[in-house]
C-alpha cells in the first residue's frame, strides 16, 4: 500500500493491530534491506526537489513553507536520501535529515549537499525544545508511526512556538480500495474505516512491512490535541504529464482517486494553547 514500496501487496499481507515498536522496528528492516532499489527506481523523479507525493508535486509549487527559505531551520523527518533536505539547503534554509534507516543516511551521505544527517525514529526526535522553524515530512515517516499522537508531540516539542509542520502521507480513502494501480484497484473492498494496520509478515511471521491508516477526522484530532492549528490540506490531482505507475499510483487511479494528503499545521504558542 505504500507509495515507496516496490509492489503491490505480499501474500502475507493482512491487516491488524501493530504497536508503535514493532512499527519502528519493520521500517528500519524494510528501508535498510530496500534502499538500493527503491533508489535506482525513484531517485531521477525526486531529486532536485522536495517532492509531495507520487502525483510530483513540489514543495517550490506549493510553496507551504512560505516564499523565502533563507535562514530557515527546518527537519526533515524520514528523510530518506535526503533529496528534499538537499533541496532547503540550496534554498538558503539550514536542513537537518533524519531517518530511522541507516542505508538510507548512508546513500544520503553521498551527496554533494552537506546536510546535518540524524539517525533515530520520527516519534524519538533527538533535539532539544524550539529547535526547529518547520518540521517536513514527504511520505516519510508519519504513516510508519504506530502512534501519531506520540509523533506529533515530539514533532510540537522540538517546533518554536508559530512554527510550521507539513507532512504528505497516503491518502486514507485510498485504503478501502485494494493496492493495485489499474481497473481492480477502483472498486472499494474494505471500509475506510478499518483503522488496523497493513502488515506484511515474512515467513516466520516477523512484520517486515507496517503502515498505519488513519481517517481524516483522526489526522485532525491528532493535530489538535497535540498543539496545533491546522493551515491547509491539499489533495494533489493527478498531472497529465506524469505518466508513471509508482506502487498503486498511476494515471488511472490518480484521475479518479486521491491518491495523496498534505497537512499543514502551526503550533500554536504555548503560553496561548
Amino acid at each position: 500500500m505504500d507509495p515507496l514500496s516496490q509492489g503491490g501487496e505480499a501474500s502475507s499481507a493482512r491487516r491488524e493491530p501493530l504497536d508503535a515498536i514493532e512499527s519502528a522496528r519493520a521500517a528500519r528492516q524494510w528501508w535498510d534491506r530496500d534502499s538500493a532499489a527503491y533508489l535506482d527506481e525513484h531517485a531521477d523523479f525526486l531529486d532536485g526537489a522536495l517532492v509531495w507525493g507520487p502525483e510530483g508535486l513540489t514543495e517550490l509549487e506549493t510553496r507551504l513553507l512560505g516564499l523565502d527559505l533563507d535562514g530557515l531551520r527546518v527537519l526533515e523527518v524520514g528523510c530518506g536520501a535526503a533529496a528534499g533536505s538537499a533541496w532547503l539547503a540550496s534554498q538558503g534554509a539550514f536542513a537537518v535529515g533524519l531517518d530511522v534507516s541507516g542505508a538510507m543516511l548512508a546513500a544520503a551521505a553521498t551527496r554533494d549537499e552537506h546536510v546535518p544527517l540524524v539517525h533515530a525514529s520520527g516519534d524519538r526526535l533527538p533535539f532539544v525544545p524550539g529547535s526547529f522553524d518547520a518540521v517536513v515530512s514527504a511520505h516519510g515517516a508519519l504513516a510508519f508511526m504506530g502512534d501519531l499522537h506520540a509523533t506529533l508531540r515530539e514533532v510540537r516539542r522540538v517546533l518554536r512556538d508559530g512554527g510550521l509542520v507539513v507532512f504528505s502521507v497516503t491518502h486514507p480513502v485510498r485504503w478501502a480500495f485494494p493496492d493495485d494501480p489499474g481497473i481492480a484497484g477502483l472498486t472499494a473492498t474494505m471500509s475506510y474505516f478499518d483503522r488496523r494496520a497493513y502488515v506484511e509478515r515474512d515467513p516466520a511471521g516477523n512484520p517486515v512491512y507496517v503502515e498505519h491508516h488513519r481517517t481524516m477526522g483522526d489526522t485532525v484530532m491528532a493535530l489538535v490535541e497535540t498543539g496545533f492549528s491546522i493551515e491547509g490540506l491539499i489533495e494533489p490531482e493527478w498531472p497529465s504529464d506524469n505518466e508513471q505507475t509508482w506502487g498503486a499510483w498511476s494515471p488511472l487511479r490518480g484521475g479518479l482517486l486521491p491518491g495523496t494528503a498534505i497537512w499543514s499545521a502551526r503550533a500554536i504558542n504555548s503560553s496561548t494553547g
